[in-house]
């Protein structure tokens, strides 16, 4: 191996980004096309393919779950009108309970139903295991949704804070990545500079448990504070997997 292979390799090691990949001729090496030729594909797949909602709510039971549809009729029509996706269909709002509840977690497929798949239970879970002695509506499941559609859920639900774990636009190197938006008081109309997210949940980026440690940390602050957005700085202590296990089994 050349010198200037070697540094490649060595920063390769540090990021998931398609660096150093040389060339065949004009064009990639066959190697490198095809796996951006699979990444391109596993991120299509992510952005139309199903939520599996059976199986998110078998394993939060025996939490109660609530399911909504957005305005969106279809997939198709929720990649197109973005605004559908805020908003609920008709009649969906009386599914809800009026509450009041601290935390209502909404689980929506957003753009990513392979990272809802992959990471939302766990995550919601991590989550709700550090909010003793806060009162938690039934978890909404939300289809064709969008972040702002937790405003309105949480609203009907008279919910101090909302957790919204959506499944964001998927990239090239990470087409599984779930987003947690925590919004405090929500209503119809709140602006994104009014929510707190952590973003990359998933198997090459954070984990749901220490998301869930995050996210409960916030949800925490927001109603000690009675604010999320720019004025909420995220400054959890320091997540350290083997304590927070050992406490938990403890």
């Amino acid at each position: 191996m050349n010198d200037t292979a070697d540094i490649w390799e060595k920063l390769r090691r540090l990021t998931r980004a398609r660096i150093g990949l040389g060339r065949a001729g004009d064009g990639l090496p066959t190697r490198a096309l095809l796996e951006f030729q699979m990444a391109h594909a596993a991120a299509r797949d992510a952005v139309h393919g199903t939520a599996d909602f059976d199986r998110i709510a078998a394993d939060l039971a025996p939490r109660e779950v609530i399911r909504l549809a957005s305005a969106a009729p279809d997939r198709a029509t929720y990649l197109r009108r973005p605004d559908l996706g805020r908003r609920l269909a008709d009649g969906e709002t009386e599914k809800l309970p009026a509450g009041p509840f601290d935390v209502v977690f909404v689980v929506a497929d957003g753009l990513s139903a392979a990272a809802v798949d992959a990471n939302a239970a766990a995550t919601l879970e991590a989550t709700a295991r550090r909010l003793a002695g806060l009162t938690i509506g039934p978890v909404v499941l939300a289809r064709q949704a969008r972040v702002a559609l937790g405003d309105v859920v949480g609203a009907a639900m008279n919910a101090s804070v909302v957790a919204v774990l959506i499944g964001e636009r998927p990239g090239l190197t990470a087409a599984d990545g779930l987003g947690v938006y925590l919004t405090f008081r929500p209503v119809p109309g709140r602006k994104d500079s009014e929510r707190n997210c952590l973003s990359n949940i998933h198997a090459h980026g954070m984990s749901p448990e220490e998301a869930g440690h995050k996210a409960a940390w916030l949800i925490r602050e927001a109603l000690r504070l009675k604010l999320t957005g720019v004025d909420l700085k995220e400054a959890a202590p320091r997540f350290a997997v083997e304590a927070d296990e050992a406490a938990r089994i403890g």
